[in-house]
């Protein structure tokens, strides 16, 4: 196939996923249900049934769409989403997760601190949750689960701002790093310390103190941020 060949097709490609994605808009369709088979997508837009398993199948790595072996296709999770963590990028070098972690520092400060005025209430009920959850891992020992749930934690909390956008943006940050946590968590070694400076966030959220939230999380994000400029300046 010729390089002008190759555009053309990824352009055909293109817009033929975003005319899946409205078709799944327009009929509201949610997360789980079932979406239409391959060969009425390949009659509806009058494209070869290997040209929609290649659309899908890029819907697929987004999480837009499932498709089931001998099932169907179904509507993903991540249907809806704007913000998404690239799922085939490489693990963050030392210096990338730094840049990271400035970015978590100066995203999620001013984040926590609309949460604190939004209080979205599911969200915080999830974050005491985690809260709990955590504090049951940290006397197991389960640290490789702790890690999960701290992440779930800050998506949580982004989540209670009401801003779905925002809370993107900090989930495809998070989900980055997140296999970066647990190494985190051994060398900080401080675990409860990390869990209480989880549940001071929480209380004032819940009980609407914006610049507090602010000042927590930001205190919070930049003490991540030390421990591993030290594990850089001493591996």
């Amino acid at each position: 196939m010729s390089a002008s060949g190759g555009v053309v097709r990824r352009s055909l490609l293109d817009d033929l996923a975003t005319s899946m994605l409205t078709l799944i808009a327009e009929r509201k369709l949610a997360p789980g249900d079932q979406f239409e088979a391959v060969r009425s997508l390949a009659e509806r837009f009058k494209v070869a049934v290997p040209t929609v398993r290649e659309a899908l199948r890029r819907l697929e790595a987004t999480g837009a769409v499932e498709l089931r072996h001998g099932s169907g296709v179904y509507v993903g999770p991540n249907v809806g989403r704007l913000v998404l963590a690239n799922p085939l990028a490489l693990e963050p070098s030392p210096d990338r997760l730094v840049e990271l972690l400035q970015a978590r520092a100066l995203i999620e400060p001013p984040v926590a601190a609309l949460a604190a005025k939004t209080r979205a209430e599911a969200p915080l009920e999830q974050m005491a949750k985690d809260l709990d959850a955590a504090a049951e891992l940290i006397a197991s020992g389960d640290h490789a689960q702790l890690a999960e749930v701290n992440m779930d934690f800050h998506r949580s909390l982004a989540l209670a701002s009401g801003n779905a956008t925002l809370a993107e943006v900090v989930e495809s940050v998070t989900v980055v790093n997140a296999r970066e946590q647990l190494e985190i968590l051994h060398i900080h070694g401080d675990r409860q310390a990390d869990l209480d400076e989880h549940r001071a966030i929480y209380d004032a959220i819940r009980s609407g103190d914006p610049d507090l939230a602010e000042l927590l999380t930001r205190e919070h994000l930049d003490g991540v941020l030390a421990v591993i400029n030290e594990r850089l300046q001493h591996p």
